[in-house]
């Protein structure tokens, strides 16, 4: 499923998602402003809440920054916004319960856990600049090394 690797340089897939709201938004909206787009297993686990406490405590910086949270995980709206209630953020969440957005990333992977086998994501984050490439890119990232590198990219 995740055959192909994003990199710095690359255009940044363009897709369509429902948002914790049930709105619906496309990555080209925010063509001007600069994206961090980052994608996480499942709310409210551990690693996941880690990372999103941290771009919810840089959310004022990278908003100075010009610039954007989306979160995604294959969560679906109700979980998405039980778990952005429950932690005060101030970002976007957007299901991928098919993880369409994932593949498009690269970042839907086969992983192992106590010997078994399965599809998930690979925590990870791309910052997309203005025009929609990729500017920095980090998969298989620690939930504290992603806000640190992703707010570093913006400058």
């Amino acid at each position: 499923m995740a055959d192909q690797r994003l990199n710095v340089g690359d255009p940044a897939p363009d897709f369509t998602a429902m948002t914790d709201s049930g709105d619906t938004i496309r990555l080209s909206d925010f063509r001007g402003k600069r994206v961090i787009l980052y994608f996480y297993p499942k709310d409210d686990t551990s690693g996941c809440t880690t990372q999103a406490c941290g771009f919810r405590d840089a959310y004022p910086q990278i908003e100075e920054k010009n610039a954007v949270v989306l979160g995604v995980s294959p969560d679906g709206v109700k979980s998405h916004q039980k778990f952005k209630t429950r932690h005060n953020l101030p970002f976007t969440l957007l299901v991928d319960e098919d993880h369409t957005i994932a593949e498009a990333y690269g970042v839907w992977a086969e992983k192992s856990m106590y010997g078994k086998k399965y599809w998930g994501i690979e925590r990870s984050h791309f910052v997309i600049d203005e025009n929609g490439m990729i500017v920095e890119a980090a998969v298989k990232v620690k939930p504290e090394e992603s806000v640190k590198r992703a707010v570093a990219a913006l400058g």
